[in-house]
């Protein structure tokens, strides 16, 4: 069985400063280094990243994430995340790093809250 791949888009937020990364595929250990390279490539001061069509998320995704938001965070710049399905926010929960995230329910509501 072949595996599924992540895409990740990168385009320009609906405010200076800010970035979007629209991810559309699981975000697993076979798949992560197309998220790594994305977010290691964007110098925007805030990079929200869309997981609106992010089915699943492993342990290898969830550590890109927190690895990404700790890089961010050392420079003074923000990562947030946008449109969290429930599997992967039950993921969150239970590894006990929600709160190391700006959770937002939609890409739309992350735009508008994040100057």
């Amino acid at each position: 069985m072949a595996q599924e791949q992540l895409r990740v888009e990168a385009a320009a937020g609906v405010r200076d400063g800010q970035r979007v990364l629209r991810c559309k595929g699981p975000l697993t250990l076979g798949t992560l280094f197309a998220f790594q390279g994305a977010v290691r490539s964007e110098t925007a001061g805030t990079v929200i990243v869309d997981l609106s069509e992010v089915p699943y998320i492993d342990s290898a995704g969830l550590g890109s994430l927190i690895a990404a938001h700790v890089s961010y965070q050392k420079v003074g710049r923000q990562l947030a995340l946008a449109g969290v399905n429930e599997r992967a926010r039950a993921l969150l929960k239970m590894t006990n790093v929600e709160q190391l995230f700006r959770i937002f329910p939609s890409l739309g509501e992350a735009e508008q809250t994040l100057a």
